[in-house]
């Protein structure tokens, strides 16, 4: 079979878009990239905000509509929540919940493929990297959490916590570093909770991927702030643990902090961020802030804004508060009008904007070495190559098209910073 896959939202649903096409081309299948020459088209969704189930059912809607002879699978978020409304919409042929999303491949097989032996069987070890084209890899490690921050849905999507088996991770590593991947980013729903039912931790997985691979590059996805024991910056003494972490914040107010029932304090977050600072030279920190959380108040919102500043970031997401029917915020008083929303996001983006640049200008004259990951024609025998650093500032650099950086880790010194664009610019150095 000729098979699409495609995800929204979260990188938990890349990473699990990774094993599913290992998993469909070790069965002889192939993984395409055009849905509309797919036999089959996979759809993992996502549900995290009220937007982001409606972007789920239009995709839904026009993957169908591009290739209406094809078997159009469903899974993920939204359609574990609502798993009988997507079953009956029109095109649906499979849903396949996140309980049982780990075996969504061999369902499909059952389902629609033919008991006949696949014309080309591919060996698991050449065909991930074929498929991806790419230089960085999510990894799965857990699943589900078992805390319940009263505005999220997605804990009620996923369960409880499961935790992948530390040695299955490392022997997953090692293929795609043999593949040619250089980075992957490690990720799950609750990734500081990896090891909370199989007597392991975070740390000791990180010390393994340290001692027991030679991936050039680790990075984490999301991880919540409060999961991290003393000692778990002086990992990063490995210059292959890249000196970045996104902690969600959500709140810069104590009060807005407990209605969301999160398990950290300003004064606690402070203090994370200077230990990472002190431990590694110029750490990113990346966070989350929802803004107009029911109840939040004029000084609790100045509070967000001055907790902000001072922590300061490198990049912020904003996202103003969403209802979501089945979580505890949803019934809670007070809730935040729109145009104040509005307002209150339009503020935190200028001030995210101003941390944003004021960061990446402490970055200029830096050498430090980038993952080169693109590139495109720039004209007149030239191209543009963009990459990360290893604190995850994108960066990009014009050079002969004789020059060949893909995939390849190079030294670059970084000399300006396009504030429209948010982009570092640099010379190449060989």
């Amino acid at each position: 079979m000729k098979i699409h896959l495609k995800a929204l939202g979260c990188r938990l649903n890349e990473a699990e878009l990774e094993q599913w096409s290992s998993a469909f081309s070790r069965e002889g299948h192939r993984v395409i990239k055009d849905a509309s020459e797919a036999d089959v088209v996979v759809l993992n969704t996502c549900a995290v905000t009220t937007e982001a189930t409606k972007k789920s059912r239009k995709l839904m809607n026009r993957l169908h509509r591009e290739n209406p002879q094809s078997k159009l699978v469903v899974s993920g978020c939204y359609a574990t929540l609502e798993e009988e409304e997507v079953a009956t919409r029109l095109g649906v042929d499979l849903v396949v919940n996140n309980h049982h999303k780990d075996a969504l491949p061999q369902k499909v097989m059952e389902a629609f493929s033919a008991n006949t032996m696949p014309l080309i069987a591919m060996d698991s070890d050449e065909s991930s990297l074929f498929q991806r084209g790419k230089q960085r890899a999510f990894i799965k490690i857990q699943d589900g959490c078992r805390y319940r921050c009263t505005y999220c849905i997605v804990t009620v999507a996923r369960g409880e916590e499961r935790s992948r088996a530390l040695a299955d991770i490392v022997d997953e590593v090692n293929i795609l570093h043999q593949q040619g991947i250089q980075e992957i980013v490690l990720t799950g729903v609750h990734v500081g909770g990896y090891g909370s039912d199989n007597d392991s931790s975070l740390f000791l997985l990180v010390k393994a991927l340290l001692d027991d691979t030679d991936m050039p590059r680790i990075r984490f996805a999301s991880v919540e702030p409060w999961d991290l024991p003393e000692s778990f910056f002086s990992l990063f003494e490995n210059h292959r643990l890249m000196p970045h972490m996104h902690l969600p914040l959500q709140s810069g107010a104590d009060s807005v902090l407990r209605r969301m029932s999160r398990r950290c304090k300003i004064a606690d977050f402070s203090n994370l961020v200077r230990q990472a600072r002190n431990a590694i030279p110029d750490f990113n920190v990346t966070t989350d802030i929802i803004v107009g959380f029911p109840g939040e108040t004029e000084k609790e919102w100045q509070q967000s804004l001055e907790t902000v500043e001072a922590i300061g970031f490198g990049h912020i997401h904003i996202f103003s508060y969403s209802s979501r029917e089945g979580t505890k915020a949803a019934g809670l008083s007070n809730q935040i009008n729109n145009d104040v929303k509005k307002s209150r996001s339009q503020e935190m983006h200028l001030l995210a904007a101003k941390l944003k640049t004021s960061f990446h200008q402490a970055q200029l004259n830096n050498t430090v070495e980038v993952l080169w990951e693109s590139q495109k024609t720039a004209g007149e025998g030239q191209v543009r190559y963009s990459g990360y650093t290893p604190n995850f500032c994108k960066v990009e650099t014009i050079v002969s098209n004789t020059v060949l950086l893909e995939s390849q880790i190079k030294k670059a010194q970084l000399i300006d910073f396009s504030e429209n664009r948010g982009i570092l610019k640099v010379i190449y150095s060989l």
